[in-house]
């Protein structure tokens, strides 16, 4: 299956030219709309961390398993940055951008902001966004770079790109994703309704059995959110089990019951594998004459 993984950039970007570095500095400079609102790969050498960065500490832990990361799975959110003569200037992605040192990457996938390129970026991102090409992530990037970089809201953005605001919060919802979730959808092994169904669970280790389970067992959608379910809430799914008791489970309570003369009841699990029976003693006699049966 790995090797259907694509990261964000591969092959998607072109490296920026020797020419575009030394002359593309504005929006109104020749072959500026190249790479507008484009991913583009930028060589690490040229990168250089933003000295207003308010962060300024960065876990080394932290670091390195986001490295062994891209190392496997490449870089799924690219970095974005100024450019600043024939240097670029980190307006976001620091972590991203040393883990990749880290990794030994030379170069990483790229959002260029130009001056004055806003009405630029814009358009383009907009019409981006109607391709038919894009897969899920790509287009939750999309939408997120239009709230973040161009300031619209979602109202403004449901208007303009003529989609409900609830479609819009749940891609981007999609980007809390693990990577190898993210990947797993860009390269079609999941569903983005798969993925939603995934995060609508908090806890990442719930998070990591679900996907398993879907690729495991080639779940639907549909299965996807009732495991979902059962995972949120374990013991109301239980309960209701028992209520639901199919008849073979009634007619085994009835006869237990009869043969021990105490209350017996059969609790099942939803999908009928596994139970528990709970038998009722009152006294410690009660429970010698239950035990005696048993002997």
């Amino acid at each position: 299956m790995k090797e259907k993984k694509r990261a964000m950039g591969r092959g998607l970007g072109a490296i920026l030219s020797a020419e575009s570095k030394a002359s593309i500095n504005s929006a109104t400079d020749e072959g500026a709309s190249k790479f507008v609102g484009s991913i583009v790969q930028v060589s690490l050498e040229d990168i250089e961390p933003n000295p207003t960065q308010p962060r300024t500490y960065f876990d080394e832990k932290a670091l390195n398993e986001l490295a062994q990361s891209i190392k496997n799975l490449g870089v799924i959110q690219p970095v974005t940055l100024r450019k600043d003569g024939s240097k670029f200037v980190i307006i976001s992605g620091e972590r991203r951008f040393r883990a990749s040192k880290i990794a030994g990457l030379e170069t990483i996938p790229s959002y260029i902001r130009l001056v004055n390129d806003q009405e630029l970026l814009e358009m383009a991102l907009v019409e981006n966004i109607q391709r038919e090409d894009l897969d899920a992530i790509e287009i939750a990037l999309t939408y997120q770079r239009l709230l973040e970089e161009i300031g619209m809201t979602q109202e403004n953005l449901s208007q303009r790109v003529g989609k409900e605001r609830s479609t819009i919060t749940n891609y981007i919802r999609l980007l809390r994703l693990n990577p190898d979730v993210q990947n797993a959808i860009r390269s079609g092994e999941i569903s983005a309704g798969h993925g939603r169904a995934i995060i609508s669970l908090e806890d990442s280790e719930n998070q990591d059995v679900l996907f398993q389970k879907i690729l495991q067992q080639k779940l639907s959608v549909r299965q996807a959110e009732q495991e979902s379910n059962l995972l949120k809430n374990p013991k109301s799914t239980e309960q209701k089990g028992v209520k639901n008791l199919p008849n073979f489970y009634k007619k085994a309570e009835k006869n237990l019951s009869d043969i021990l003369e105490t209350k017996v009841e059969i609790k099942s699990t939803a999908n009928g594998k596994k139970g528990k029976i709970v038998l009722d003693f009152k006294n410690e006699e009660e429970l010698e004459t239950i035990l005696a049966y048993f002997k």
